[in-house]
């Protein structure tokens, strides 16, 4: 029997999930680690604590069998989050830059004002944001002593995570990644498929530091037999979105999906157009198979998963995240609290980094409850921003569906809510943990175990399907409050 390894490598988490060759999940492990928060707007990660944890979910995972029976190892993780480390001895040169950190928002502002974003935009389909890795790793490069000139000796090595993980399975054999994460570094022309040599010196980063750009099922080696035990094949990797937009088979245009973990993320497959959008939505690559990128249109929250996490560790208002559900349903139903959680800023289709999160509609009367409603909501309503603003720029067919994934699509409350607010049908699959699917369904099609996107997209299982029970006029009138609430949010 053969085996697939999906690592699965999140914001707040790190997750080893094994699969049969016919994509059957049968074991799994999942590790935390540590949030860093230096200031307001920062946020960083240890990446030797994301390596140690992959290294033990990933043996955890495995345990109990013969490792030389796993065909083959996929790879998904969080996007642009901004890694340098020394070639010679792995060790970062300083923490990893998270994807939410927004450090770089001034220098943003200045590259703004200097009329460069059109080209970036042109080029990249990203918007000029501290989200992305550029800034991220120009600011590495400035802070660290010597780190530019070791850049151009070729001493140091930059990489999204998926990049780090690589280096480090095949025991520093390897410096590569794929298209798709790639193309959320805004170092990366998505039509030419290659580095942006204009861009990187704007930035002032040498292109020796950066890594190979190869397809999402393709030959990324083998991994040191001193660390799982076997030479294991790599040959799928996809940044968490774009193996989420994988798992869940929306391999058509027009297909969407949206996906609930630290933050929200969807994506709508675009085919071979790029698709230009006129509402601050990000222009990307969904995959690349045989050097052949599928595009998308996507959109992004940066808080939605969080807010509950915010809920349990920073007001510590409840004691897991499950709890919220039953807290929503029991909550008042004459108030109407509404929360915008701007932890880290905004992002589409308002791209405010500066913004910060505010309540509105407390009265003496309201409990928890009513903030695990209002939290549980406000996923639900920023979706609806993005789906409109997917809508403007690409319309969807009659009767188009949102298929859903991550850990918040367990809250039947909350999905519910969500068909309510955007008024369209919200699928469930049975399989929810579709990223991980994702990464295991392309290390099986780059090792020939796993059929053509067609033929996979067959197995795909509908669990439950959420249909709009709201009325118009009350659907109307909660997006206009909301509408209210954001503005009123970005004007402090």
């Amino acid at each position: 029997m053969s085996f697939l390894l999906a690592i699965d490598q999140g914001t707040t988490s790190s997750r080893a999930i094994l699969y049969s060759a016919a994509l059957a999940p049968l074991a799994s492990a999942q590790q935390e680690f540590a949030q860093i928060f230096p200031q307001s707007g920062w946020v960083e990660h240890d990446p030797q604590e994301i390596w140690d944890s992959v290294l033990s979910c990933a043996r955890r995972a495995m345990a109990g069998i013969d490792p030389r029976k796993v065909a083959a190892i996929g790879i998904t993780n969080q996007r642009e989050t901004t890694i340098v480390w020394d070639k010679i001895t792995g060790k970062p040169l300083h923490h990893a830059i998270v994807w939410q950190d927004r450090r770089t928002a001034d220098f943003c502002d200045t590259l703004r004002a200097g009329g460069h974003e059109g080209m970036v935009t042109a080029r990249t389909g990203l918007l000029l944001d501290p989200y992305f890795s550029g800034t991220k790793l120009k600011y590495i490069l400035d802070l660290v002593p010597n780190a530019r000139a070791r850049a151009e000796k070729g001493e140091i090595a930059f990489g999204t995570v998926d990049s780090f993980l690589i280096w480090h399975l095949t025991g520093g054999r390897v410096h590569a990644t794929d298209a798709t994460n790639a193309a959320r570094t805004m170092l990366y022309d998505i039509g030419a498929g290659a580095w942006d040599t204009d861009i990187c010196q704007l930035l002032d980063i040498p292109m020796k530091i950066l890594p190979q750009v190869r397809d999402s099922a393709d030959d990324f080696g083998h991994t040191d037999p001193a660390i799982l035990g076997a030479a294991i094949p790599i040959r799928g990797v996809a940044g968490d979105q774009q193996a989420a937009t994988v798992g869940q088979a929306c391999f058509e245009a027009g297909m969407m999906k949206s996906t609930y973990g630290t933050g929200c993320f969807a994506l709508m497959n675009t085919g071979e157009t790029r698709a230009h959008s006129k509402s601050k939505l990000l222009t990307t690559i969904a995959y690349q198979l045989g050097g052949k990128p599928t595009y998308a249109l996507e959109g992004s929250i940066f808080i939605a998963g969080a807010v509950v996490q915010w809920l349990r560790d920073g007001l510590k208002i409840i004691d897991a995240a499950g709890q919220t559900q039953a807290l929503a349903e029991s909550a008042d139903a004459g108030q109407d609290l509404l929360i915008v959680p701007a932890f880290t800023g905004l992002g589409a289709p308002y791209w405010a980094p500066s913004a910060r999160g505010a309540m509105f509609g407390i009265t003496r009367a309201t409990t928890r409850a009513e903030m695990a409603r209002a939290a549980l909501q406000s996923v639900g309503y920023q979706t609806l921003d993005l789906i409109t603003a997917m809508r403007a720029d690409w319309p969807a067919p009659d009767g188009a569906v949102l298929r859903v994934d991550g850990g918040m699509v367990a809250s039947d409350y909350t999905m519910q809510f969500l068909a309510d607010i955007i008024g369209a049908p919200v699928d469930r699959p049975e399989q929810t943990e579709t990223t991980a699917l994702g990464a295991a369904y392309l290390a099986g099609l780059g090792a020939g175990l796993c059929p053509e996107p067609r033929d996979f997209a067959k197995s795909w299982a509908l669990e439950r399907r959420f249909t709009p029970q709201m009325s118009e006029a009350e659907r109307a009138a909660k997006t206009a409050r909301w509408g209210r609430a954001v503005q009123a949010t970005l004007a402090v």
